[in-house]
């Protein structure tokens, strides 16, 4: 069910007037900033298509579905996505649950797990391979790309790979293509048919700047490379071409670049066609305090490389556009974006919640109480240490989050609360204290482990109350606020900025963990997310 609210408070700044397919990321002459993104209801569609981090994205086109993982180091698990237009994505499973590796359930892997998958579609299955950087390189394969995935199968131990990408050749040859931590060289190996093991060391193919997350495919007789260069939000998206696997790959050229437009380092993304034989483009953005936001480009193909987005200013490299005609998939359906609210009704939680780090599953309980998750909070000694963060990307420019909370079992120690995280750790909700001999729930706010007691919580809470997170990303301005009532809030704290840490960008969640003590245990309730987001919607809550 898709429900609108407008938010007069949070949605203040005007977008932009319309622009003609092609137009930069700002309005142009007036300054002032066009804040539509996605399926714009019409026929077509704003940049970025997803406005969050779905950081890295490769994408392929199944019959006429198209699917969509992405990086998510650190956070449970890499979520696969499926799309009926290329423009609205629903996520539909996650690839694992937790990595079975070291440092992974002591949250000490900050910026660290899964780098750069690749998706495909092989012999009847779906594959994904990934790398973590000090750990090696994994593979697993699905019948459905919404699950189950088989368990993570080690290809190979190693430390300082990244960015994988598998061909299986006409003849049924596999390669694996690769990079090195830091970016490049380029090194393709031989490798089983099951996709299992590695034949050789490998052979490199390409040395350039920061040459990184390479993808694999094959077009009229020619083996394609491509590969973004440059770094995160600098760079620019090179394809090479050679008639042999192993090159020489000197048919080169840069196909997507900056240019006149605000789209800094467009790159890193998949090559996709429709069935009517229509290219298009996928790459991410990176934004403050967002994270790697999705760009959907147009292909055309001219002299064997592809064109992507507008030659603004005529120098032979395609740059991003902001508005485009959808691409014509035939597929109907209303304007959306991905799931964000949860009630906590079913047997599972949402798709959308990733763990910060491998779960505590038997500190969690969706049946303890019907229509509650409830947390037992486990012992660390500030947020960013915390076990069962419950965590979903921020999405769109303008949004509100909000939980319920029942803290009447919370015991002397607990904190829990609605948080924001990324480069610094912010949480805002209930804390339980000791004083004057008395056990005293109040509210307060925390950043980065320095706590602010806000005052006890009024006695007409009756055990419950609700914590709101209003976000800016435009302005960068965020804001915790209170109600008993949920119709009556009150600011909690100053306002605070975000931004991207560990490679992810900026995002919210709830948690519950305790500095001494058992901490009882933390109940939340109809945790609701809206924000701006396609086809004109003020503001979009997906359930």
């Amino acid at each position: 069910m898709i429900h609108t609210l407008v938010l007069a408070a949070l949605l203040c700044l005007p977008a932009a007037t319309c622009l003609a397919d092609g137009g930069s990321v700002t309005g142009g002459g007036d300054g002032t900033r066009d804040l539509r993104w996605g399926d714009l209801g019409d026929g077509t569609y704003a940049n970025p298509v997803l406005n969050g981090d779905y950081s890295d994205p490769d994408v392929i086109r199944v019959g006429s579905k198209y699917y969509m993982t992405c990086s998510e180091f650190h956070f449970m698990g890499m979520p696969i996505l499926e799309s009926d237009d290329m423009v609205n994505w629903r996520i539909i499973g996650q690839v694992f649950g937790s990595i079975d590796l070291p440092g992974y359930s002591d949250m000490t892997k900050y910026g660290n797990g899964t780098w750069a998958p690749a998706l495909r579609y092989h012999d009847g299955k779906y594959w994904i391979y990934v790398c973590t950087p000090n750990e090696g390189l994994f593979m697993t394969t699905a019948d459905n790309p919404a699950g189950p995935w088989a368990p993570l199968h080690c290809v190979k131990a190693v430390s300082g790979w990244e960015d994988p990408c598998p061909l299986w050749d006409d003849d049924g040859q596999a390669y694996l293509g690769r990079s090195q931590l830091g970016g490049g060289p380029i090194i393709i190996h031989r490798m089983s048919a099951d996709g299992r093991t590695l034949l050789d060391e490998g052979r490199t193919v390409y040395e350039g700047p920061v040459a990184e997350g390479t993808k694999m495919f094959k077009k009229d007789g020619y083996y394609y490379l491509s590969i973004p260069e440059g770094g995160v939000s600098t760079g620019w998206q090179t394809v090479l071409r050679s008639k042999s696997v192993y090159g020489p790959y000197d048919d080169k050229k840069i196909v997507l670049e900056q240019g006149s437009t605000d789209v800094n380092g467009p790159h890193q993304g998949a090559f996709v066609d429709t069935p009517d034989g229509q290219w298009w483009f996928y790459h991410f953005q990176s934004t403050e305090p967002l994270g790697r936001v999705v760009h959907l480009q147009p292909v055309t193909w001219k002299d064997g490389f592809p064109q992507i987005g507008a030659d603004y200013d005529h120098n032979g490299t395609g740059e991003p556009v902001k508005t485009f005609a959808k691409p014509d998939t035939r597929a109907g359906g209303r304007p959306q974006a991905p799931q964000a609210s949860d009630s906590f009704d079913g047997a599972a939680i949402g798709l959308q919640w990733q763990f910060n780090h491998n779960p505590r599953h038997e500190l969690l309980s969706l049946t303890e109480r019907k229509g509650w998750l409830a947390i037992k909070p486990a012992h660390a000694a500030k947020l960013r240490e915390a076990v069962n963060q419950l965590t979903q990307k921020t999405m769109g420019y303008h949004g509100v989050a909000t939980v319920k909370i029942d803290f009447s079992r919370i015991d002397e120690g607990s904190r829990a609360g609605l948080e924001c995280i990324g480069g610094k750790f912010v949480g805002g909700g209930v804390a339980v204290t000791r004083r004057e001999g008395r056990v005293v729930r109040s509210l307060y706010v925390e950043t980065d482990g320095a706590v602010s007691l806000l005052g006890d919580i009024p006695d007409t809470a009756g055990g419950c109350i609700y914590i709101r997170l209003e976000i800016d990303a435009v302005g960068n301005t965020h804001r915790y606020s209170y109600s008993t009532d949920n119709i009556n809030y009150t600011p909690m704290g100053a306002t605070f900025s975000s931004s991207s840490g560990d490679w992810k960008g900026s995002r919210i969640g709830i948690y519950a963990y305790t500095t001494a003590g058992d901490g009882g245990t933390t109940y939340f309730d109809d945790f609701k997310y809206i924000y701006d987001g396609p086809g004109g919607l003020s503001v979009h809550d997906t359930e």
